[in-house]
């Protein structure tokens, strides 16, 4: 990669982390994202027209006794939906435990009942393809997460634990449920953690740098397994600050920054858009400056 590209990357970084982004955690991202630049040859097309019509599905509308769900609805799309389909957008068909798939077990796998990476990449061969990027959260049931119950070492910061005292009045609550959830670790102590969507659904505590540079391995692999088009789920909750709203925060543009300059980076004509169910004026400011977070916004009230 390009000089000006890894100094535009280390500044974010230092913005948004400061001393607590060593050396050696910033020569581990650049070592991953030097590999995936290497190993990511082929170009994506840049920009969109009016000729780029998207399928939204989830990658088991289809079934057929026997069969592995995405080779179904592979030959399904290229016999009666190819022509008018250029994209598909595959919602997350990694293996889940809850909300449809928004609560991922393991970022790296597709369900087995689903497929293989192999399915995606035939699927790959007729449609440009989006992939979700479950960023804020993950779930209770993944490694991850059992490794931080088990307190192995290396998982301490994962996920956010919260004094229950705490006035987190100010924090905004997208579903009317507890925005805590307490866990017993294996030494029998409790955590409260924060659980913004349900208690299946673990945020990830990108404060620590051990997990932007995991998540920056998961987009990085979205990436390599063809992904043009990469849409951030829940994106704007993945900061927190006990005392603010805990959503739209500069830290959580920062870190969109970040992720448009890798993928610009690593794989040129990807697109990054925001999954934000929020008032227009919240929404638009995902563009950043217009040239460095999203290329696209979700508009839901269309």
């Amino acid at each position: 990669m390009e000089n000006n590209v890894n100094t535009k990357i280390k500044k974010l970084i230092n913005h948004i982390y400061g001393e607590s982004f060593s050396d050696a955690h910033l020569n581990v991202l650049l070592t991953k994202l030097e590999k995936a630049a290497t190993n990511i040859t082929e170009k994506r097309k840049s920009g969109w027209d009016e000729k780029d019509v998207v399928l939204i599905t989830y990658a088991d509308q289809f079934s057929t006794k026997g069969e592995q769900a995405l080779p179904v609805f592979t030959r399904f799309y290229n016999e009666w939906l190819s022509r008018t389909f250029s994209h598909v957008h595959l919602l997350p068909f990694y293996p889940w435990s809850s909300d449809d798939g928004f609560s991922v077990i393991d970022y790296h796998e597709v369900a087995p009942e689903t497929g293989t990476w192999r399915d995606v990449a035939e699927l790959k061969h007729s449609a440009s393809l989006m992939f979700d990027f479950v960023c804020n959260h993950m779930s209770a049931k993944s490694e991850w997460f059992a490794n931080y119950l088990t307190q192995k070492p290396g998982y301490e910061d994962f996920f956010i634990s919260v004094d229950p005292e705490t006035d987190l009045s100010a924090v905004t609550r997208p579903r009317a449920l507890p925005l805590l959830t307490p866990f017993t670790l294996h030494d029998g102590s409790v955590r409260h953690l924060w659980t913004t969507f349900s208690d299946d659904q673990i945020d990830l505590n990108f404060a620590s740098p051990q997990v932007l540079i995991a998540m920056v391995d998961v987009l990085l692999h979205y990436l390599m397994e063809g992904a043009r088009y990469i849409r951030l789920d829940a994106v704007g909750f993945m900061w927190k600050i006990p005392g603010t709203t805990c959503i739209h925060l500069e830290q959580t543009h920062c870190l969109i920054q970040l992720f448009r300059a890798i993928t610009d980076a690593v794989a040129p004509g990807t697109v990054i858009i925001t999954e934000t169910n929020v008032p227009h004026k919240d929404n638009v400011s995902y563009f950043g400056d217009g040239e460095n977070e999203a290329q696209m916004v979700y508009q839901f009230s269309l």
